[in-house]
C-alpha cells in the first residue's frame, strides 16, 4: 500500500512499513461510489479533504487531510456491480492464508486475493455478512500519521461481539502473542481492539442480520473525527447527504450516493 491501495490508492514514501511486521490492525479505508466528482465535492465540503490521482486510473482518487493520505475513493460501484459503501482494510502477512482462514470459519470471499503492486488485496464478508478487506504488502509509509489523520476508529455492529471477536481474531491473529499483534479487551459489554496502545476498533453486539434498516444489520462503521458534529450534520444535508441519527458528540450520516459513515467529536476520542 505504498503507492496504490487495494481499490483506491495510498501514498509514496521512503519509510516503508510492511504487513509482515504490523498486522491485524486497520490499515486503510476505501469508498466505492458511482460519481467521482460528486463524491469529492461532498467530502471536501464535509471534512476539508483535498485530492490527488492514483495509478489505478481515472476512476480512483486519494483523499488528503493536511497533506496525509487518509482514504481512497473508487468510482466503480456501477461498473463493477458493487455496493456503495465504506470498507476498512486490515493488514495481514499472507492474503491467501487469511482468505483460507475466513472461509474455514464461515466467511466468504467476494473479490480476490488480487495483485495491486506493491501488495495484494481481497474483499471478504464475515459469517454475519459484514464486509471488510485485507491487505498484504507495503502499508501507508508514515503509518502512524495515517492512523492519526484517518478515522478515529472503526466499529463493528454485529450479532454477537464475543463470537465476532473469535472469528476476526483467528483470521487476523489478534491476541496471538506474536510481536506486533493487536490486543483484545472486553470493556462494558463491547470488545475493544488496541494496536500499539491505541484503540483502533470496537465490536458491539445487538445487530439483526435480517433487519430492513442497514444501520441495524451487521456492518463495519467508519468513524471520522471532527471538531463540530452538529455543523457536519448541517453541511451533509446542505450538500445532498442525510442525517440518520444525531447526538452532540456523534452523528451517523449518509453521503449523496448512499454510503453510511459516522462523524465523532474529537473531544470524545
Amino acid at each position: 500500500m505504498n503507492d496504490d491501495t487495494p481499490a483506491s490508492g495510498g501514498p509514496r514514501t521512503r519509510d516503508i512499513i510492511s504487513t509482515h511486521s504490523v498486522f491485524g490492525a486497520p490499515c486503510w479505508v476505501s469508498l466505492t461510489s458511482r460519481d467521482l466528482e460528486a463524491t469529492q465535492e461532498f467530502y471536501s465540503a464535509l471534512l476539508g479533504w483535498r485530492w490527488r490521482g492514483a495509478k489505478l486510473g481515472e476512476h480512483f482518487r486519494i483523499a488528503l487531510a493536511d497533506g496525509v493520505p487518509v482514504a481512497g475513493i473508487a468510482a466503480v460501484a456501477a461498473m463493477w456491480q458493487m455496493a456503495v459503501a465504506w470498507t476498512p482494510y486490515f493488514a495481514v502477512p499472507d492474503a491467501d492464508e487469511a482468505v483460507s482462514r475466513a472461509r474455514e470459519r464461515g466467511g466468504t470471499a467476494a473479490v480476490g486475493p488480487l495483485s495491486f503492486p506493491p501488495g495484494r488485496a481481497a474483499l471478504l464478508a464475515d459469517r454475519d455478512g459484514a464486509t471488510f478487506g485485507i491487505w498484504e504488502g507495503e502499508l501507508v509509509g508514515n503509518w502512524e500519521a495515517w492512523r492519526r489523520a484517518a478515522p478515529t476508529f472503526i466499529r463493528l455492529k454485529t450479532r454477537n461481539a464475543f463470537d465476532s471477536a473469535l472469528f476476526y481474531g483467528e483470521i487476523l491473529d489478534w491476541a496471538s502473542g506474536k510481536p506486533g499483534c493487536c490486543e483484545v479487551e472486553y470493556e462494558g459489554g463491547e470488545v475493544v481492539l488496541r494496536s500499539r496502545g491505541d484503540v483502533v476498533a470496537r465490536i458491539d453486539s445487538g445487530a439483526v442480520e435480517s433487519a430492513p434498516d442497514p444501520t441495524v444489520r451487521p456492518h463495519w462503521q467508519i468513524h471520522f473525527a471532527v471538531a463540530d458534529v452538529p455543523g457536519c450534520a448541517r453541511t451533509a444535508e446542505k450538500h445532498g447527504g442525510s442525517v440518520l441519527s444525531e447526538e452532540e458528540d456523534e452523528a451517523i450520516l449518509r453521503d449523496p450516493d448512499g454510503a453510511q459513515f459516522t462523524v465523532t467529536s474529537r473531544r470524545s476520542r
